[in-house]
């Protein structure tokens, strides 16, 4: 394992009620008791009206949580929107900016994107900036060059966190439809982010890289195993007590 704790963070999405979510964080906490947070890092970022609900469950366990998303707005008349000062004041670590749901359902272009990167730093939050190919740009062999757009819009802000930064592999393909990557194809797009970071200034132990896309229990140990993959960004997973444990252990 190189260097870098590696991180496993579960995107809830828009699931989930307070009954279904405490049976969620309970077996999670029983599930995980064992697993030392300086070997792997376990973050949950739920929909924003439970934010609370999972910081409290979480308190003294080990476990880490997060949002889905932020304002790229500081303050302001902005209806609905949620600042990033604000989930600082919750005492939020983490938050997905740039997820490709809110690229294609909300039209965010890679400018908001790195307006809410900004957003996060500047309160102190680990921004977890998702990038990633859609099918039709992989079949035209264009995914080194919608990665390389995507990380040069955001690459500026990284260099210059004072924080460490998350960016998070998900090609669009993957999500949600059974067929993700191969060990192999994500090793190759994160070495890809990896250098192209690099070459703009990001030092290599400031950012983990993590995979997302039908990560399931089973084919999880293979592609963490890469030496340039550093966790994973699960969907679908993490809402299943057990097969999110056992994504998280196969990193221990």
């Amino acid at each position: 394992m190189n260097a870098r704790i590696p991180l496993v963070a579960g995107n809830w999405k828009m699931h989930g009620v307070v009954a279904s979510n405490a049976a969620l964080l309970e077996g999670l906490r029983t599930s995980l008791a064992t697993l030392d947070p300086a070997q792997v890092e376990v973050l949950l970022c739920p929909p924003f009206p439970y934010l609370q609900q999972v910081a409290d469950a979480l308190r003294a366990s080990g476990l880490a949580w997060g949002a889905q998303d932020v304002s790229d707005q500081s303050v302001g008349a902005y209806t609905g929107e949620v600042s990033a000062q604000m989930l600082a004041d919750f005492g939020c670590r983490y938050a997905i900016v740039g997820h490709s749901e809110r690229r294609s359902f909300h039209s965010e272009t890679d400018t908001v994107v790195a307006n809410k990167v900004q957003r996060l730093v500047d309160a102190g939050i680990r921004p977890i900036v998702c990038v990633g190919e859609s099918l039709a740009q992989r079949h035209a062999h264009l995914t080194d060059a919608v990665l390389a757009h995507q990380i040069d819009a955001v690459v500026g802000v990284l260099a210059r966190s004072p924080i460490p930064v998350v960016v998070a592999y998900e090609p669009v393909w993957a999500i949600g439809t059974g067929h993700g990557a191969t060990p192999e194809m994500a090793q190759a797009a994160h070495a890809f982010i990896r250098a192209r970071l690099a070459a703009g200034g990001v030092a290599p132990q400031a950012v983990r890289l993590i995979y997302g896309g039908s990560v399931t229990a089973l084919n999880a140990r293979a592609i963490f195993a890469q030496p340039d993959v550093d966790g994973g960004l699960i969907g679908g997973a993490s809402r299943l007590a057990a097969d999110f444990a056992q994504i998280c252990m196969s990193l221990s």
